[in-house]
């Protein structure tokens, strides 16, 4: 294994233990984006020896015996919509490149307070929206990393570093981790400061992550999370703790239900291997039809986003004609059609849909979902993908983890999801790690099996 491929957890206990530094960790992802990203494109801005300054820090606290943070010296990407003081912030958009804010956003104060180590910026859509981005899938160069988190998805996929930070508004960080075939978590919404981010929804607008294992994500989430009084969405009451749920054993087998939502296009890939993931927890998951009203939230769904995205950024020069392209003209075009009394109407749905799941999850420990309808679509179709396997929990508020379990038929990833109760997302990581550890040891009992009938 090299230093490039180590996980966050993996890294943090190297570097605390002295087996490795952390210029000797940022080194390596520096080399393996050398190597790379000519290719992939997941960076908007990267200064390598700002990068290594920060690393040398670091090692400078451990060898004066100071305290470690939790992710100390480990490599970290940011989407390039939120602030940072000592790099630009582009929001993926010509008209403001070079942008210099004045300070950090609140994730980036954490993740510095944790120790990490802010590598650079990662390429998003413009703006954050559907506009496909200039990045491309590690797998394969002609398929779309998704969006709008692109680069985030695509370093981690790539090996640039352990872990990224992305944003979800409709479907931007399960999407691209089911393309990229990385793991991905949103966690409930308000769990997580978005002080210093583009506003893009202020009713949908949630922060998330990309990492190699979900132990990462637990890590990374446990740094993230915290109220804060510039966002009025953030909880002043005690959080899940994420890396404790990961570590914890479930009392029981978890209850799974998988919902058959009529207007999730699914490929025959992925409608096959949702019906094997169901089959191999034969007794475990409910198969049930969701209710017709599903369809309607992803309509109010649409609507939010577009209403105050038309609005929040009306005057913006990134959505002047000269700026814009076909589909961000269209898409500002729809949220300023949409009326007042169309707009009160859709948010009433988030109050009800939350309603609606914190009842539902009485029942079950979570939900199975695919992460995307199947595969990445190629960049030529013009397109981020589909991003309505998302937009439900996202309008809930729900926490979503994706796993990267899934093989579609051209051999690109395809993800699961799993949907959680809100604000019991230390419960969905002990479900998810239960999850995979069941999956595995079936795969390797079967591969013992096998290997026992050959001899």
């Amino acid at each position: 294994m090299t230093l490039a491929s180590l996980t966050a957890s993996e890294a943090t206990r190297d570097i605390r233990e002295g087996r490795i530094s952390s210029v000797d960790l940022t080194k390596a992802c520096l080399a393996q984006i050398d190597t790379t990203d000519a290719q992939i494109g997941a960076w908007a801005f990267l200064d390598s020896d700002m990068a290594l300054a920060q690393a040398e820090a670091m090692d400078d606290l451990r060898r004066r015996g100071r305290p470690l943070g939790a992710l100390h010296g480990v490599p970290v990407g940011i989407k390039d919509i939120f602030d940072t003081a000592d790099m630009p912030t582009g929001l993926g958009s010509p008209a403001h490149t070079g942008r210099r804010p004045d300070a950090d956003a609140a994730i980036v104060e954490k993740l510095r307070e944790a120790g990490a180590v802010i590598l650079g910026k990662t390429v998003t859509t413009p703006l954050a929206f559907a506009s496909p981005s200039t990045t491309r899938n590690p797998h394969n160069p002609d398929y779309s990393p998704g969006g709008s988190s692109s680069g985030s998805a695509a370093g981690v996929a790539a090996g640039h570093m352990p872990l990224a930070i992305g944003t979800q508004t409709g479907g931007s960080v399960n999407r691209p981790a089911s393309y990229c075939g990385t793991y991905g978590f949103k966690p409930t919404r308000g769990s997580v400061s978005r002080r210093g981010a583009l506003q893009t929804s202020q009713t949908l607008d949630q922060v998330g992550g990309f990492a190699r294992s979900l132990e990462d994500l637990a890590l990374l989430t446990d740094v993230l999370t915290g109220y804060d009084a510039a966002d009025s969405a953030t909880h002043m009451r005690p959080k899940p703790r994420m890396l404790e749920g990961y570590r914890s054993e479930t009392p029981v087998a978890p209850n799974f239900v998988y919902l058959d939502i009529a207007p999730f296009p699914l490929t025959d890939a992925m409608r096959g291997a949702m019906d094997e993931l169901c089959e191999a927890l034969d007794g475990q998951v409910d198969r049930l039809t969701a209710p017709e009203d599903f369809a309607g939230i992803l309509r109010d769904q649409h609507t939010i986003h577009t209403y105050e995205f038309a609005r929040n950024l009306d005057g913006n020069a990134a959505i002047d004609p000269q700026h814009t392209d076909d589909i961000m003209k269209d898409l500002v075009a729809q949220g300023r059609a949409v009326t007042d009394d169309a707009y009160a109407a859709a948010r009433a749905t988030v109050t009800a849909a939350e309603a609606y799941f914190a009842a539902f999850f009485n029942d079950y420990d979570a939900i199975l979902c695919p992460s995307s309808p199947g595969e990445a679509p190629l960049l030529s179709e013009g397109t981020t993908g589909d991003a309505v396997c998302q937009k439900i929990w996202t309008l809930a508020g729900l926490p979503t983890l994706t796993l990267p379990l899934f093989e579609g038929d051209a051999g690109m990833p395809m993800g699961l999801q799993l949907v959680g109760a809100q604000e019991e997302d230390a419960r969905l990581f002990r479900t998810a790690r239960w999850l995979e550890d069941h999956l595995f040891s079936a795969d390797n009992d079967g591969e013992d099996d096998d290997d026992q009938g050959e001899t």
